[in-house]
């Protein structure tokens, strides 16, 4: 296993990038906040339109900020692919036509062959990941909060990415993006339970400085990986935390829900 890689682009973005991926050439990148047009709360990479907020983000921000990355990424004409994230297990395999994003399905994963299309996942403290296969032809992208870990939507993205390619687990490559640490994921007793009964009671943690446990989320995911099949040397995973780290991160829990989204983006292997 190694650390994500951070990277300053020209045009002021900043991505992290998983070097077993970038061996393969994958396009691939997990945003900051770093790079884009946005203002506070959303500064400055938001890539999420907040209807709801009567202060949201203008969406001609969003759009821009979308460009910048997929430059970055050397997706311009690409098909941005996305799902109406819902902390369950439904993995989508999109069609080869764009589909509008309020007509895409209730889904937390993506999986795809389609060299045009670029798919994403949007996250402020949940886990993303991004799976492709040996040869980069199959990829897939993963939004993992702690239902959805517990949903298992890491082990049906695992198995979708196998049956579309025809690889077994242990030959695939993830990437396991930034997200809230243990240090800084409170829970109730109720979570520890589902945990527990899940057999993740490792991820359980208690401290004597800490009013409540903690769920150390990656710890949880890498077993769900482990599950799955996945051999853990071909396996690139952050060390960075989103709550924490203010200057590169938007933080759901941090920002008392009032913040931009970053974005897990993955496309098949360029020829």
């Amino acid at each position: 296993m190694s650390d994500l890689t951070r990277t300053e682009h020209d045009n002021g973005v900043v991505t992290y990038r998983s070097p077993l991926l970038c061996d393969v050439g994958v396009p691939h990148g997990f945003t900051t906040r770093i790079g884009g047009l946005s203002r506070t709360p959303y500064a400055s990479l938001n890539l999420a339109s907040l209807v709801n907020d009567p202060d949201a983000d203008a969406n001609t921000n969003v759009a821009e900020n979308f460009r910048r990355v997929r430059r970055v990424m050397g997706c311009e004409r690409h098909i941005r692919v996305q799902v109406n994230q819902v902390h369950g297990c439904h993995v989508w395999k999109p069609p080869a036509e764009p589909v509008r994003p309020v007509d895409a399905p209730r889904a937390d994963a993506v999986v795809s062959a389609r060299p045009a299309q670029l798919l994403m996942v949007r996250v402020a403290d949940c886990v993303p990941l991004l799976i492709s296969s040996p040869d980069g032809r199959v990829v897939s992208a993963v939004h993992a909060g702690w239902r959805g870990v517990i949903a298992g939507v890491i082990g049906q993205a695992i198995d979708s990415v196998c049956s579309l390619s025809g690889e077994n687990a242990s030959r695939l490559m993830v990437a396991v993006g930034p997200c809230i640490s243990v240090e800084h994921f409170e829970v109730g007793p109720e979570v520890v339970e589902v945990f527990e009964a899940e057999g993740l009671g490792d991820a359980v943690c208690e401290r004597g400085d800490w009013v409540k446990p903690h769920i150390d989320l990656p710890a949880a995911v890498t077993e769900k990986l482990k599950r799955a099949g996945v051999d853990l040397d071909r396996t690139d995973i952050s060390s960075q935390c989103t709550y924490a780290n203010t200057t590169d991160f938007f933080s759901h829990r941090r920002d008392q829900g009032r913040t931009g989204r970053q974005a897990a983006l993955i496309a098949v292997k360029k020829d």
